[in-house]
């Protein structure tokens, strides 16, 4: 939800933008919102946006109204967040976030944190050190699931789709592990590299494999 519309700008005059998430209608975004104006008296800024949702940090954030902000935010603009665990529960979202607004000379703080996410070098030595931390996240991630994965075969559950069935892939073995890789927000390219196979390959399976198991589960076998 939006409080104020971008598209009134003025002309020269940068966006100061605030986002506030809460996960579930029981939670309030009371407390983020008297920290963001604590925050903004200290730095001598006025909030021109306010952009407040009750949603999972766990999706990514094309998927909330926080992409809608990050795509009208241009140059110059900022954006402010109590804390980066607003923008996602997923490291790997937080840094693609992060990396992209820097990259657009948008800037972000984190009043929790003290940070300030920026063109300046301090700002992108942290934000490589977040990015190291989602890749070894990601590697975590990776590593937990072929050992679950091991642990079924070794209790004699059959992986993948049975011998003979119609459209099987190289990669349906590994099914629920690239289901983790995208979770994470692994790339089809670094999935296709894992998996020896071509990216268009690995972008094919998932859509058309997982997305349509979704689809089932989701309205039912008829």
């Amino acid at each position: 939800m939006f409080d104020y519309v971008i598209e009134s700008r003025q002309e020269g005059i940068p966006v100061v933008a605030a986002y506030l998430r809460v996960s579930t209608d029981k939670q309030t975004v009371l407390n983020q919102k008297s920290e963001v104006l604590k925050f903004c008296r200290r730095q001598d800024l006025e909030i021109t946006l306010w952009c407040m949702e009750t949603v999972s940090g766990t999706k990514k954030e094309d998927e909330r109204e926080l992409g809608i902000l990050l795509h009208k935010l241009q140059q110059d603009d900022v954006l402010i967040v109590t804390e980066v665990s607003r923008l996602s529960r997923k490291m790997v979202n937080i840094i693609n976030i992060i990396h992209q607004s820097i990259e657009r000379g948008i800037t972000i703080y984190s009043i929790k944190e003290g940070y300030r996410f920026d063109s300046s070098i301090n700002s992108q030595v942290l934000a490589f050190a977040f990015g190291l931390c989602a890749e070894i996240e990601r590697t975590l991630i990776s590593q937990r699931t072929r050992e679950a994965l091991a642990r079924r075969k070794a209790q004699g559950v059959v992986l993948g789709r049975p011998k003979g069935s119609m459209g099987i892939s190289k990669l349906s073995p590994f099914e629920e592990e690239i289901k983790e890789l995208r979770r994470a927000g692994l790339s089809f390219y670094k999935i296709a590299d894992r998996y020896g196979v071509a990216p268009e390959t690995a972008r094919r399976f998932y859509l058309r494999r997982i997305l349509k198991d979704r689809r089932k589960c989701r309205y039912g076998r008829r």
